[in-house]
């Protein structure tokens, strides 16, 4: 036993100096209040408060990177100036998103509404913090974001993976999208969808094992698209359940063909 506790000791001094990942989830909650003040009770009296308050916004991040052992190679200060500085063309993209959710979805009120409670909207933009991360090169903490929302939401997003503008989440539920997937812009997604690799062996760890989803394609509930060189056309409708492990061309209608039975079950009289 004395060994074992001798190993689980060595092992809490290599991640002692990392953040939990309640305080990155805590840091990235706060940009986003920050960002969309339809989520934040907090009221500012004046743009300079806002500006302060982006500012302790940036020091978090840097001591968050400077207690990350595995961002020991990064360049803390320039990755969190960098972020801040890229941050309005990011919440811009952000606002279509939104705009995306608002005239697709009959139901959606308002576009307060969408950010307030849509919870496709909210892994959107946790996503697309975490990309920004996950392009600087910052290790463990994209991960940790995009989880935290996964564990929130039920909507799994890589942070690697590339996602245009106008992009449509509908509930979102159990909806996977991987680590090399590239998604164009106004493209709709439904529950249930996943955009995965045809093989998760460790050797094609780089190389591009998901799926091309080009501009303006529909996917809808619980279809499974697989593989890196598995292209779906622009302009192109996927049905529900259905499994396509090869490319469509634009303006294809690809759709699942039931088996179902109708019995009629009403007593004779």
């Amino acid at each position: 036993m004395d060994e074992f506790y001798r190993h689980l000791f060595l092992k809490q001094l290599e991640v002692q100096d990392m953040p939990s990942n309640k305080d990155i989830a805590k840091w990235a909650q706060n940009v986003l209040h920050l960002l969309f003040p339809e989520q934040n009770s907090k009221g500012f009296q004046s743009v300079e408060e806002i500006k302060l308050a982006f500012e302790q916004a940036e020091n978090e991040l840097f001591e968050l990177l400077l207690k990350t052992k595995a961002c020991s190679h990064c360049d803390n200060k320039e990755i969190a100036r960098r972020f801040f500085e890229d941050l309005p063309a990011v919440y811009e993209v952000m606002q279509t998103d939104a705009e995306a959710i608002m005239n697709g979805d009959p139901a959606a009120q308002s576009i307060r509404e969408v950010i307030r409670t849509y919870p496709g909207f909210t892994a959107i933009c946790i996503y697309r913090m975490a990309h920004e991360l996950w392009k600087a090169g910052v290790p463990l903490i994209p991960r940790i974001l995009t989880e935290y929302v996964h564990s929130k939401t039920g909507i799994d997003i890589h942070p690697g993976a590339q996602i245009g503008k106008y992009l449509y989440i509908d509930h979102g539920t159990g909806l996977v999208i991987g680590e090399t997937c590239i998604i164009g812009d106004h493209v709709k997604l439904y529950q249930g969808v996943t955009l995965g690799a045809l093989s998760v062996d460790k050797i094609f760890a780089g190389k591009q094992r998901h799926p091309i989803i080009e501009d303006h394609v529909i996917i809808y509930a619980g279809a499974t698209i697989l593989g890196g060189e598995t292209q779906v056309g622009h302009h192109s409708v996927i049905g529900g359940n259905v499994w396509l492990t090869a490319s469509v061309p634009p303006y294809t209608t690809v759709y699942h063909q039931p088996n179902s039975k109708f019995i009629d079950t009403k007593p004779a009289l």
